[in-house]
Formats: structure tokens, C-alpha cells, sequence
């Protein structure tokens, strides 16, 4: 059987994604994967590291408002559509997953319109919608979404309630591992602080100015993003200091030392941490789905969240200093955050494919 995902842009659509991918190697031996992503985002290298073939297509966004470069992005994804359609009739995938990015948008609606004997899979993590999706849903064969409260958005035929796939790998970090990322063995508590794959400007700026402050109490792990490594003037390399553009096979090393762990708020990272009961605050990104990421996680007491627009350095230390000083909010938010997402969602998702490869493929299970 052969699958084809399509994910890319930011490492968002694309961990959930690879954490299928595993499962279905794993399983079935004779199963082909192929990934079809950007040229553009960091999803490359990642999906590289785990030895699936990568092909990448131009990829356009398509804006909710008035901008010149939904004309220029509307070109892309015209121009992604006939590389996807030369794919497909070169692969000839049985199945084709996606998990929101704009790159899946050509591949599924040029398998929608020519490849009718081909299951479509979409996976909604946000909480909020978003406009790939929406836009894929009517050739989508099945849905699958991470919470209760995206259900309602989609068919209630066609979506099933999985949670978020997260690596197998992430549940396996080294201790000792981690402690190496720093030059010496860190002396004091750790915290963790990511940007996403593409990386954060504001939040590597925020820890550029609030470093000296943040080292005289505590280590600092700072993942500053692929793009954003050598777009911001990061402070130099020390003893409780350390930086790198990505993690890729590292991370889950870097995830088991952190005492708190200072993140974006995009949802396949938070599903991670969540499978790792990890403290959080997080920092949405502003006026984007972030925010309603940010806010489902706050109603449940499962984090602390930040607002870049009102947050200053100063507020920013103080909060992680009195976190790492309350014990008992750590350990609040830490149950809070474990409990806050479906258990066992590789599995679910895995399910949910495999009943419908057998109610319309017809084919021995796998």
C-alpha cells in the first residue's frame, strides 16, 4: 500500500504527521511512503532524519483578507497543483494524510478531482479551523481532530476524535543526553525555550535582552529557529547558555532536562509536552490560531500564557523565576496538562485509517 503525506511550511503540520508515518512502517514493511513538502520551510531536514523520500512543490497561503500576495500565492499553488498532479500519476498513492499546511491544498484537490479511488485523510489539531482544511474538506474521506472542540467544525460522518499523534521517540529522551546539549553539566534548573521550526524574532530577542537575568537563577536551552538563527543578534555561547537553529533527533533529550519549558503555541509542540506533563507558558503568536491554542490550555489550568503584545522582559523573568520557585504550580500544571488532551491518539488515528481502508479499500488488514 502506498502513502503520500503532505505537510510543510512550519514543523506544525508536519510532527503529528510523522509520528503516522513511523507507525505505518512499523506495521507494515511493504508499505511505500512519500512526503510531499516545501522548498522553503524546515521540514526537510526533518523528514529527511527519518529516511522518508521528500519531493517538495511550490506552496502559496491563501489570506482570509485583502493582500497583493494572494495573487502571487495564487500563482504557487497553481503551479503546486500541476506538480502534484505529475506525482500522483507517477506514485499512485492509496492514501493521502495531511494535517493543515497550505502545501496540502494542490496535492489533495488535484486527488480529489482526478484520483477518485484514493482515500483523502485530513487532521485538524488547532482549535481554531484553518483555511486548508476548510478548503479540503469536501474531498476529505475522513477527518480526524485532536480535541471535543473541533468536532462541531467539520461533517459529523466523515470526523473521528483521534487527539494528536505525537513521535515515538519523544517519550524516550536521555537524560544524560540532554545535559551534553551544554558545554558543562547545567548547576542549576533548566528551561526550555522554542520558537517553532521556523523560529521566533520577538521571543529570541526577548531572551537576548533578558539573558543575564535569566542565567543568574537558571540554564537556558534556546532552539531559535531554523530562519531565525542567524537573523538575530543571539548572545554568545556559555555554561548556562546554549542555543541551537534546530533539534531534531535531540529534542526529546532536550524536553526530558527542562524544569519549564517557554514555547509558541502551535499544537503538535504542545501535544509533546503534554504527553510529557512538562510545565508551560507559552507565547501565541498574535492575531493567529495560536491564540485560541493558548486560550483552550489556560481554561484548563494545563498553562501559563504570555501575550507578546503586553509582555515585557521584565514580566517575562519574573514569571519564570516564580514558577521555578512554586513547586506546587508546577506540579498543578503539570496533572492539568497531562490529563488535557485524548490518550493513546497515535493509536486512535491509526484505527480510524485502518476501518476505512477496510470499509473502501477493501483490502487484508495491514
Amino acid at each position: 500500500m502506498k502513502f503520500l503525506f503532505a505537510g510543510g511550511g512550519t514543523l506544525g503540520s508536519v510532527l503529528p504527521l510523522v509520528a503516522i508515518a513511523q507507525n505505518i512502517q512499523k506495521k507494515d514493511t511493504h508499505a511505500e511512503i512519500l512526503w510531499i513538502g516545501t522548498n522553503t520551510g524546515p521540514e526537510k531536514i526533518v523528514i529527511e532524519s527519518y529516511s522518508i523520500p521528500f519531493v517538495s512543490i511550490p506552496a502559496g497561503k491563501l489570506r482570509r483578507y485583502i493582500s497583493f500576495k494572494n495573487v502571487t500565492d495564487s500563482l504557487s499553488v497553481f503551479l503546486g497543483f500541476l506538480k502534484a498532479l505529475r506525482i500522483l500519476f507517477s506514485y499512485k498513492p492509496d492514501v493521502i494524510i495531511g494535517a493543515g499546511s497550505f502545501v496540502q491544498v494542490p496535492v489533495i484537490y488535484a486527488a480529489g478531482i482526478f484520483f477518485k479511488k484514493t482515500r483523502i485523510i485530513i487532521h485538524q489539531q488547532d482549535i481554531k479551523k484553518g483555511m486548508a482544511n476548510a478548503l479540503c474538506e469536501r474531498f476529505a474521506h475522513l477527518i480526524t481532530v485532536s480535541t471535543e472542540k473541533s468536532q462541531g467544525d467539520f461533517s459529523a460522518a466523515k470526523t473521528s476524535l483521534t487527539g494528536n499523534p505525537i513521535r515515538e521517540e519523544i517519550l524516550k529522551g536521555n537524560t544524560a543526553q540532554g545535559f551534553k546539549l551544554f558545554k558543562k553539566m547545567p548547576t542549576a534548573p533548566v528551561i526550555l525555550i522554542l520558537g517553532g521550526g521556523t523560529g521566533s524574532q520577538f521571543i529570541n530577542t526577548l531572551v537576548f535582552n533578558t539573558l543575564k537575568d535569566l542565567t543568574a537563577f537558571c540554564c537556558v536551552l534556546h532552539i531559535a529557529g531554523q530562519k531565525k538563527y542567524l537573523e538575530t543578534r543571539l548572545p554568545k555561547q556559555e555554561d548556562r547558555y546554549q542555543s541551537y537553529p534546530l533539534l531534531t533527533k535531540n529534542l526529546a533529550d532536550a524536553y526530558t532536562i527542562a524544569d519549564i519549558v517557554v514555547s509558541r503555541a502551535g499544537f503538535s509542540t504542545i501535544s509533546e509536552l503534554a504527553a510529557l506533563a512538562k510545565p508551560i507558558i507559552l507565547i501565541p503568536i498574535p492575531k493567529t490560531h495560536q491564540e485560541k491554542n493558548a486560550d483552550y490550555f489556560l481554561k484548563k489550568n494545563a498553562a501559563i500564557v504570555l501575550h507578546q503584545k503586553e509582555l515585557t522582559a521584565q514580566k517575562f523573568v519574573k514569571t519564570i523565576k516564580e514558577l521555578l520557585d512554586d513547586t506546587h504550580r508546577r506540579f498543578a500544571l503539570s496533572s492539568a496538562i497531562c490529563n488535557s488532551t485524548p490518550p493513546d491518539a497515535t493509536k486512535k488515528f491509526l484505527d480510524a485509517i485502518r476501518m476505512m481502508i477496510d470499509q473502501t479499500i477493501k483490502v487484508k488488514k495491514w
